[in-house]
């Protein structure tokens, strides 16, 4: 395990700490009236961390049964332009997402607050909680981009399976410490917290397209860094500018 592999893995994960089901969701269970039921919002970290682990070790075995003809076809100079391109319009994308709000758009109620109304009616039920948790992880899986990246990144490295599992469940707990602490700050500082939270979960309402452009942004940067190694009249271009 060496820095150039941990460090886009710690970015990837912080990334995906600020995501809807492992961010916003629990910041709305924090500023829930009344006493604090800690474990509920640990049963639903931990709900969404382990289904993340366990699509997690599936990509990363499913990509690990290819991998070797992945890397010959990536070394094909027609094959990295294609991933430096892809990686480009990716990047170039991520400043355009976001910026244009669609009318009504304030006023529209979130599905996040269909969720909480949902766990909120449900008497607490842990079964629920379960079933809201992997609902929210499932309507991520068509955005999990940092996370796509970050098995990649661990398939393509030179690790054995007990390593990959543990950067796997590594990656998993950085993505919901950042909810542990604020449940920790809600436990023993509530009236110094809720008002971070309630600024937070404003922010993060208004501003997800710009959270969603710069993960865009992110994995673009990774997929074209890594197809420029494969591509060295673009590297030598760029070093005569």
């Amino acid at each position: 395990m060496t820095p150039e592999l941990l460090a886009p893995l710690g970015v990837l994960a912080l990334i995906d700490s600020t995501s809807f089901g492992t961010l916003l969701i629990p910041i709305w269970f924090l500023l829930t009236p009344g006493r604090l039921r800690a474990g509920r919002v640990l049963v639903f970290l931990t709900t969404v961390a382990g289904f993340y682990l366990a699509v997690g070790i599936l990509l990363v075995a499913g990509l690990d049964t290819f991998i070797g003809d992945l890397d010959a076809f990536l070394d094909h100079p027609a094959a990295a332009r294609v991933q430096l391109a892809i990686g480009a319009t990716l990047l170039v994308w991520s400043f355009f997402i976001g910026k244009k709000k669609e009318p009504g758009e304030q006023g529209r109620p979130g599905r996040l607050m269909r969720w909480r109304s949902r766990v909120m009616a449900d008497g607490g039920g842990i079964l629920a909680l379960i079933g809201i948790a992997l609902a929210a992880a499932l309507v991520e899986v068509a955005t999990m981009l940092p996370y796509l990246a970050a098995t990649g990144l661990i398939s393509t490295a030179d690790l054995s399976w007990a390593e990959r599992l543990l950067l796997l469940a590594a990656y998993c707990f950085i993505m919901i410490l950042p909810a542990l602490v604020l449940t920790a700050l809600r436990l023993t500082a509530r009236g110094i917290i809720e008002p971070l939270l309630q600024r937070i979960a404003r922010w993060m309402e208004k501003n997800g397209g710009e959270t969603t452009a710069w993960i865009v942004g992110i994995v673009g940067f990774l997929i074209a860094r890594d197809a420029l190694n494969r591509v060295p009249e673009v590297l030598d271009f760029l070093s005569s500018l």
